[in-house]
C-alpha cells in the first residue's frame, strides 16, 4: 500500500514553468515502484504524462510534453516530481501522481496500482 499526495499545480499563464511534487508514503520500499505522471482534462479521457522507473535512470514521455516537461525522482525522500516548462493552454488538467508494483514501467493508466487525489494546473492564454 502507498498513499501518494500531489502539489505544486497553480495558475499561471502561457509561456511559463511549474514545478509539480508527488510525495509518497509507502510501508514498502518506495523504489520497489515505478512511477508515472497522467493527467485528465475536462470532458476528455485521462492521458499518460510522462514515467521513470524505478531506479530513475529510464524516463518515458508522451509525445506532445518531450523537450518542455522533466520527470525525477528522489528515492531517499520519497518524491517524484514533474517539471513543467513552456506550459500551454492545453496543458490544463488535473495531474495525477500513480504508482506502479510491477518491474516495469507502464504508460496506461490500468497498469498503476495506486493514484494520488491529483492537483491542478490551470493555464492562461
Amino acid at each position: 500500500q502507498v498513499q501518494l499526495v500531489e502539489s505544486g499545480g497553480g495558475l499561471v499563464q502561457a509561456g511559463a514553468s511549474l514545478t509539480l511534487s508527488c510525495a509518497a508514503a509507502s510501508g514498502r520500499t518506495f523504489s520497489s515502484y515505478n512511477m508515472g505522471w497522467f493527467r485528465q482534462a475536462p470532458g476528455k479521457e485521462r492521458e499518460f504524462v510522462a514515467a521513470i522507473n524505478r531506479g530513475g535512470g529510464a524516463v518515458y514521455y508522451a509525445d506532445f510534453v518531450k523537450g518542455r516537461f522533466t520527470m525525477s525522482r528522489d528515492n531517499t525522500n520519497n518524491m517524484v516530481y514533474l517539471q513543467m516548462n513552456s506550459l500551454k493552454p492545453e496543458d490544463t488538467a488535473v495531474y495525477y501522481c500513480a504508482a506502479r508494483r510491477s518491474i516495469t514501467v507502464a504508460t496506461t493508466g490500468s497498469g498503476y496500482d495506486y493514484w494520488g487525489q491529483g492537483t491542478q494546473v490551470t493555464v492562461s492564454s
